[in-house]
């Protein structure tokens, strides 16, 4: 007699991170006009102090809350080339990116509220 054996259901973990900020227009400011990130959505027609940024696959909810002081760090791998773009784009905008360390070389951005954006080097 032969068995079927079924798939196992392969479920899909979907996160975003949150950043508390304490104004979240601000952190818009910042995302959109410096790192290049669109407005996904943003409660109470835009009113509201929770919004989403979105760039690529890269999904982060800003969050206005003036009792929350920590900050998050959020690891994003990139190809070489979309490092590269990344650079010259922050260049253009003024945007800091110095070199740093976090188990390897990374480029570091800090938005305006320590939130820690950081990219690894990819080796020559």
């Amino acid at each position: 007699m032969e068995q079927v054996v079924e798939a196992a259901v392969s479920h899909r973990w979907y996160m975003r991170p949150v950043f508390f900020v304490s104004d979240v227009g601000r952190a818009l400011d910042f995302y959109v006009g410096k790192l290049g990130f669109q407005k996904g959505w943003h409660e109470a027609d835009g009113k509201g102090g929770v919004c989403q940024v979105n760039r690529s696959d890269c999904e982060i909810i800003l969050c206005e809350d003036a009792g929350r002081r920590d900050r998050s760090r959020l690891f994003v791998e990139l190809t070489r080339e979309g490092l590269e773009q990344l650079l010259r784009e922050t260049s253009e905008r003024s945007v800091p990116t110095p070199k740093s360390w976090w188990g390897s070389d990374v480029i570091r951005i800090v938005d305006p509220d320590g939130n820690e954006l950081l990219f690894p080097i990819a080796d020559s």
